[in-house]
């Protein structure tokens, strides 16, 4: 009545299994992807927006002079009516079209590598939940067996205390141990069911279920390139965008040529209204002469900013390398000490073997057994827990190591 029993399924969940789902269920990533579209939309906007562009404009109006009182006539014409098709085309703009249509790119560059960033994060927070879960179920089997195995010495023991080979108080104190173990056990039940109903918040999954986790496939990268790592393309893509806002304040102050026409009906019925339909055009040109040094001013400002990204760029960068350092230094000594552990665990379960045989016999004392049994559960918890912190490590070395 003390063990709640861990549901068993035919097919376990793997971690992929959580992983695409929560890419799939997550609305930042399909956010990212539309305004990867509505840049599209943009781009086509700018080439649009280069063609002829053709309005209709309509006037008409009537200023009366009423016994002399009234706008001066030869300024209004009495009264005017026009009906115009206008066209307006800027021309030498290949420099401009082409800037802007850079801007836009590295916008996209940069929503591309925040996307593959967000992804990143998202499946480190799934294989972070996904280890901690798993991490209470291989506590759950090792429990289970330690209960199997003192259910059985608890049925053996307590037919030599009926023979009196053994106290009660012995038999007592083994029972307290066999109990501690099934509360133990219960404790981390409920503790893998938090954590596994996590792990499907952080996916998005609607599932009360608890199924069986498998062995997280989780294989550590040890080439590192940070050539196209997302976390530097961050700071490239920066410094281009800025040498490009550059690009576009110089091209501002070019001079600028437009042509334009106009054609329709337009008359203030004076003389021949019925010849007032006609057309004209022309070309303008625009040359910036001053403008109280505002170019200078934005090209210090844009100093600024890549004096800030430079610095932030070499901080980073150094953090990086030794954040990669560190956790290599840290997976070596784990995979170092497993070894040792392992070698331990033979031992101490050769003489949790012996030490049941001699407790078939009533030649060993409980609390050499307890006690022998202690050790055992510590070795064996220490490498449960050296395993899950290797996944830990292996976990943040791939985030580190991913690339475009």
């Amino acid at each position: 009545c003390f063990l709640f029993p861990l549901i068993s399924f035919a097919q376990n969940k793997t971690l992929d299994y959580f992983i695409n789902k929560s890419l799939t269920n997550d609305p930042r990533i399909l956010e990212i992807q539309n305004l990867i579209l509505a840049n599209k939309v943009d781009s086509a906007l700018i080439v649009a927006g280069n063609k002829f562009q053709i309005t209709g404009n309509g006037n008409a109006y009537y200023a009366p002079v009423i016994n002399g009182w009234g706008y001066d006539v030869p300024i209004t014409n009495g009264q005017q009516l026009s009906a115009l098709v206008a066209l307006n085309k800027q021309i030498y703009n290949k420099r401009n079209l082409s800037l802007r249509f850079k801007s836009l790119q590295l916008q996209n560059d940069s929503l591309t590598n925040f996307a593959a960033i967000s992804q990143q994060d998202i499946k480190k927070a799934i294989i972070t939940q996904y280890i901690l879960a798993y991490s209470d179920q291989l506590q759950l089997n090792f429990n289970d067996q330690i209960i199997s195995l003192l259910t059985k010495e608890e049925e053996i023991l307590k037919k030599l205390t009926q023979k009196n080979v053994y106290k009660q108080a012995d038999y007592l104190s083994f029972l307290v141990t066999l109990q501690q173990q099934q509360l133990t056990r219960n404790q981390l039940f409920v503790q893998y069911k938090n954590n596994y109903a996590t792990l499907n918040y952080l996916a998005g999954i609607i599932d009360t279920t608890i199924e069986t986790l498998s062995v997280p496939d989780i294989q550590v990268g040890r080439n590192f390139y940070n050539g196209n790592s997302p976390f530097i393309l961050n700071y490239k893509i920066d410094s281009l965008r800025l040498a490009n806002e550059r690009d576009i304040i110089k091209y501002q102050y070019r001079p600028k040529v437009n042509l334009f026409a106009d054609a329709g009906y337009q008359s203030s019925f004076i003389l021949t209204p019925y010849k007032n339909f006609g057309y004209n055009f022309g070309i303008s040109l625009t040359v910036p002469i001053y403008d109280g040094h505002q170019k200078k001013l934005q090209f210090s400002k844009l100093d600024i900013e890549e004096r800030t990204r430079q610095k932030k760029q070499e901080f980073f960068y150094n953090q990086y390398q030794q954040q990669i350092q560190q956790l290599q230094q840290q997976l070596n000594d784990l995979e170092n000490l497993a070894g040792p552990i392992n070698k331990q665990i033979e031992y101490l379960d050769a003489l949790i073997k012996v030490n049941g045989k001699l407790l078939e016999t009533g030649d060993i004392q409980i609390t050499n057994y307890v006690l022998a049994l202690n050790n055992y559960i510590t070795a064996k918890n220490l490498v449960v827990q050296n395993k899950i912190a290797q996944y830990q490590v292996i976990q943040q070395l791939n985030y580190w190591n991913m690339k475009l």
